[in-house]
């Protein structure tokens, strides 16, 4: 007499996390944050820019490089900055507002991965946001790709890095989902200001360069842009995207609540 082997593959924790990931991949698809404003918007931003003469033109100030050009770097931590600051803290807040993360403590799928699943997912539509933007400005308005990738994607990551771990802070102390994005809109529009998006950074008066050398986004672009150039970025920019995402990481370890 045979014996029909009915059972199934048991899930394994590294198969559960996979799972989760492709969930939180389809929430954050499904949101209107991350592809709209995080990507949408930025990319119709750097079309419309692209389109307008007068940044087109070289400019001393600039080292030679168009508004354009500065722009290019800036629209890309745009990117990073929606996803990290409203995105990601917004959603972990509300999971944990609504129940979420305590009811999964009681699982084998703990909290902590779904932490990880929403990093995973962020991280993934900002890599192809990057490339998207690569791309378009490239083949659509004749802007050099990054003359060193190396230097170009360790700035990229570290900048990722930075930013991420500041929206897990925010996630980490904010009390609810409407202070996780109300905090995180605060922190966004002087961000943007020190990266350069009204105003080019070495265009800048030389204390708000100084300033801005000292802000996530702030030496973010200029490391992206050295690297644009051939450039191995700069020890400094690179020192600091570091200590955000060590100090900040460090912070929402300590701090973050499940319930």
């Amino acid at each position: 007499m045979s014996v029909l082997n009915t059972a199934t593959a048991p899930i394994t924790p590294t198969s559960a996390l996979w799972r989760l990931i492709k969930v939180e991949m389809k929430l954050c698809l499904r949101d209107k944050v991350g592809p709209i404003w995080g990507v949408g918007f930025p990319l119709l931003l750097l079309i419309i820019l692209g389109n307008v003469p007068a940044l087109r033109e070289p400019k001393e100030a600039n080292g030679g490089l168009t508004d354009f050009d500065t722009y290019v770097p800036v629209l890309i931590l745009f990117t990073l900055a929606i996803l990290s600051l409203t995105a990601l803290p917004t959603m972990l807040t509300a999971y944990r507002e609504n129940g979420v993360l305590r009811r999964l403590s009681t699982t084998p799928i703990s909290p902590s991965r779904v932490l990880t699943a929403q990093l995973v997912a962020n991280f993934s539509i900002a890599v192809v946001a990057v490339i998207l933007f690569l791309v378009v400005a490239k083949f659509g308005f004749g802007v050099q790709l990054p003359q060193n990738p190396g230097g170009f994607a360790l700035a990229w990551l570290l900048g990722a890095a930075a930013l991420l771990s500041i929206g897990l802070v925010i996630a980490a102390l904010a009390p609810g989902r409407g202070a996780a994005s109300a905090i995180g809109t605060v922190l966004f529009f002087p961000m943007m200001f020190f990266a350069g998006l009204w105003l080019p950074i070495t265009q800048m008066p030389a204390l708000l360069r100084n300033i801005s050398e000292y802000t996530p986004l702030g030496a973010g672009v200029p490391a992206l842009q050295e690297a644009t150039q051939g450039h191995f970025p700069s020890a400094q920019p690179l020192v600091i995207l570091a200590a955000y995402a060590i100090v900040c990481t460090v912070i929402a370890v300590r701090w973050f609540r499940w319930e």
